[in-house]
C-alpha cells in the first residue's frame, strides 16, 4: 500500500495564509480612556475603582476636587484593554446608583466614549472574533457588578432607616412644575441649576437639623411630669427653717444666700398674704399636650404665610413668562394664517391665469413696459445721488461748524490772555505773575527797576523764545466720531498682534477689570463650551464647564487653570488654555484700546 507521507502542520499552514494575506492586521489591545458621568452624591472612588475593576482592569480613575474640597460628579476611567471597556460600557451604563448624602437624588450612572475611541472600539469589535471564554467573563462580571450593587443598596437603606441620610423629598409649588432647564437663559443655566441646587441642600440641611434637635428633646419632654404646672415666683422658704432676721441675712442659707441666685419676685410681693399664694398656686396652666400643639399650629402659620409670599413673589413672574409665550405663540399662529391666506390666493390666481388674456402691460406692450422700467430705475438712481450728496453736505456742515467752533474758542483764548496780559496778571512767556505789596520798598523798587529788567531780558531772550514756541503748538483737531471702518480696521489689527507661543501668552497682561461676569457669561462661555465639546464630545454636565467659568471669574492665572484640567484632557490641556486664553488676551487689548469687540473671535 503507498504511503502518502504526512501533510503540513497547522503553523505552517497559517503562515502560509499570513504570506498569501499580508494586508490583515490582527486588532491590537490598548488602553481606552471612558468618561464616567452622573454620579450620585456620597458615591466614593474606592467603590467605583471596585464596580469598574469587575469590568475589566482599569489603570486609573481621576475624578475632579471643586475648591470646596468636594468631589465632582463625573471622572475619567483608562481600561487597560478595549475588552474592559465594552463591558462597562454595556454593563454600567444606566445603572442607577443610590445617593449616600442628605439632600442628594439616585442617579442612573453614564459610560460612554468620545468619537475616536467609539470608532477604535467599534473597529475593534468588528475585527475580534467573540468566543464561550469572552461570554463567560461578561457572565462573571455582571454577577460581580450586581453583587456590589446590592451591598452599596443594602448600605444606603440601612442609613436612611438608622436616620444617618434623609430621603425626603421638596414639594415643588403646582405654577413651578412646568419650569424646565430648558426654559431658563443659556447663558445662566448653569449658574441658576447650581444656585437652586445648593439652596435646597442647605434647606433641607436645616430642616432635618431641626427635626433631630425636636427629637432629641422628645425623651425630655416625655420624662416630665404631665399635668398642670404652677409658675413659681422666686425660691419658697422651706417649712423647717426658723423664721428669724438671722434667716434672711444668712451667708450661703436662705432666698438672698450666696450659693443660688436670686430668683425673679413679682413687684407686690410685699404685699403678698398666704391665701393670695394659695389662689395662685390652684389657678391651672396649659399641659406639655396644649402648649405643643400652639407650636405645631404656629409653626403650620409660619409654613402658610411662607408658601403665600413666596406664590406672590414668583407667581407674577410665571405668569409673564407665559403671557410672552402666549404672545409668540399667537403671532407664530398669525403669521402662519396669513402665509396660508396668500398661498391659497395665489393658487386659485394661477388656477385661472392665461398669458394670452392678461391685461397686464408686460404680455400686452413689452416695448412700453421697458420704457417705463427704465424711468423708474433713471428716477431711482437719482434719489439715490440726491439722497448721497445730502449726506456729503450734512457731514461737511458738521466739520465746519466743529472748525468754526475750535476757532472761537481759541480766539476767546487768546482775548482773554491779552487781557491778562495788559492787566499785568500774564509775563510774555504766559506764567502767572506773583504780586506782592510792601509800601516801606516801593520807592527802592521803582529806582532799581529799569536796570533789572534790561540784565533779566538780556539774559533769558533765547528761554523766552523757546517758551513761547511751545506755548504756540496748534490743537489737534478733534475726530467728533470714529467710523465703524477705522474700528474694525483696528480691530483686526489687534487680532493679529495676539500671540500664538504659550510663553509670551502666558505672560501678557490681562485687563480683568475689562472683563467683567457678564462678558464671560455671554462670550467665554459658548467658547468653552465649544472646545470642550471638540476635545471631549458631548457633555451631559456642565460640571467641567461651570469649572472653567469660575476659574475665569476669581481672576487665576492660565497654568493653574492647565493644572486643574491635566487629569481630565491630559496632553490636549494646554492646547485648550492656549485657545481660550487669546480670546483672554484679545479682549484686554481691545479694551485697553477703548474699542469694543463685540461679537468678534480671535479665532
Amino acid at each position: 500500500m503507498p504511503s502518502y507521507g504526512q501533510g503540513p502542520s497547522i503553523s505552517a499552514l497559517a503562515a502560509q495564509q499570513q504570506m498569501q494575506h499580508p494586508s490583515f492586521v490582527p486588532p491590537q489591545p490598548k488602553a481606552v480612556t471612558l468618561f464616567i458621568g452622573s454620579i450620585s452624591g456620597g458615591i466614593t472612588d474606592a467603590f467605583l475603582n471596585e464596580l469598574l475593576n469587575a469590568c475589566g482592569p482599569i489603570t486609573s480613575f481621576k475624578r475632579l476636587i471643586t475648591p470646596a474640597n468636594k468631589p465632582q460628579g463625573f471622572g475619567f476611567a483608562e481600561f487597560q484593554d478595549p475588552d474592559g471597556a465594552l463591558r462597562a460600557m454595556v454593563l454600567l451604563n444606566g445603572v442607577e446608583l443610590p445617593a449616600l448624602e442628605d439632600g442628594c437624588v439616585n442617579k442612573k450612572l453614564l459610560v460612554k466614549a468620545d468619537e475616536r475611541t467609539k470608532v477604535f472600539l467599534d473597529a475593534y469589535q468588528a475585527q475580534k472574533m467573540r468566543t464561550d471564554a469572552d461570554d463567560e467573563q461578561t457572565r462573571q462580571a455582571k454577577a460581580r457588578v450586581d453583587a456590589l450593587l446590592s451591598d452599596i443598596n443594602k448600605k444606603s437603606q440601612e442609613a436612611a432607616s438608622n436616620g444617618l441620610i434623609d430621603r425626603e423629598k421638596y414639594v415643588i409649588p403646582p405654577h413651578l412644575h412646568d419650569l424646565q432647564e430648558a426654559d431658563l437663559p443659556e447663558t445662566q443655566r448653569g449658574l441658576v441649576m447650581t444656585e437652586i441646587a445648593q439652596f435646597r441642600e442647605r434647606a433641607a440641611k436645616r430642616e432635618r437639623e431641626k427635626m433631630r434637635d425636636v427629637r432629641e428633646a422628645m425623651p425630655n419632654v416625655l420624662a416630665a411630669p404631665s399635668g398642670p404646672k404652677v409658675r413659681e415666683w422666686g425660691k419658697p422658704q422651706l417649712s423647717g427653717q426658723p423664721d428669724s432676721p438671722q434667716g434672711g441675712k444668712g451667708f450661703g442659707k436662705g432666698a438672698q444666700g450666696y450659693s443660688k441666685p436670686v430668683g425673679f419676685v413679682r413687684a407686690e410681693d410685699g404685699s403678698r398674704t398666704p391665701g393670695s399664694d394659695r389662689q395662685s398656686s390652684a389657678r391651672p396652666t396649659k399641659t406639655d399636650e396644649e402648649l405643643e400643639a400652639e407650636r405645631k399650629e404656629a409653626r403650620r402659620r409660619d409654613e402658610e404665610n411662607s408658601y403665600k409670599d413666596r406664590e406672590r413673589r414668583y407667581e407674577p413672574r410665571e405668569r409673564a413668562r407665559i403671557q410672552a409665550l402666549e404672545r409668540a405663540i399667537n403671532r407664530e399662529r398669525a403669521m402662519k394664517e396669513a402665509e396660508e391666506r396668500d398661498r391659497v390666493e395665489m393658487r386659485a390666481r394661477l388656477d385661472v391665469w392665461d398669458d394670452d388674456e392678461s391685461d397686464e402691460l408686460f404680455y400686452t406692450d413689452r416695448p412700453r413696459w421697458r420704457a417705463l422700467r427704465a424711468r423708474r430705475l433713471a428716477a431711482e438712481q437719482a434719489a439715490d445721488e440726491e439722497s448721497r450728496l445730502y449726506e456729503e453736505r450734512e457731514a461737511e456742515n458738521l466739520r465746519r461748524e466743529s472748525e468754526a467752533f475750535l476757532a472761537r474758542q481759541m480766539d476767546e483764548m487768546q482775548a482773554l490772555q491779552e487781557e491778562q496780559r495788559k492787566a499785568g496778571m500774564l509775563l510774555d512767556d504766559g506764567a502767572p505773575v506773583k504780586l506782592g505789596v510792601s509800601l516801606a520798598a516801593a520807592a527802592k523798587k521803582t529806582e532799581t527797576a529799569p536796570k533789572e529788567k534790561a540784565t533779566v531780558f538780556g539774559q533769558e531772550e533765547e528761554e523766552e523764545e523757546e517758551a513761547i514756541k511751545k506755548r504756540k503748538v496748534p490743537l489737534p483737531k478733534l475726530d467728533l466720531a470714529e467710523s465703524g471702518e477705522k474700528a474694525k480696521e483696528r480691530l483686526e489689527k489687534i487680532r493679529g498682534e495676539v500671540p500664538r507661543d504659550k510663553e509670551t501668552l502666558f505672560k501678557s497682561k490681562v485687563r480683568w477689570d475689562g472683563l467683567t461676569d457678564n462678558m464671560i457669561d455671554r462670550k467665554l462661555e459658548p467658547l468653552v463650551k465649544r472646545e470642550m465639546t471638540k476635545y471631549l464630545g458631548e457633555l451631559e454636565d456642565d460640571d467641567l464647564i461651570m469649572f472653567v467659568l469660575e476659574h475665569l471669574k476669581d481672576h487665576k492665572g492660565p497654568q493653574k487653570l492647565v493644572e486643574g484640567l491635566e487629569p481630565v484632557l491630559e496632553e490636549e490641556a494646554v492646547e485648550f488654555v492656549i485657545s481660550i486664553w487669546r480670546q483672554i488676551i484679545f479682549e484686554s487689548m481691545a479694551y485697553g484700546e477703548g474699542l469694543h469687540t463685540e461679537k468678534m473671535m480671535v479665532d
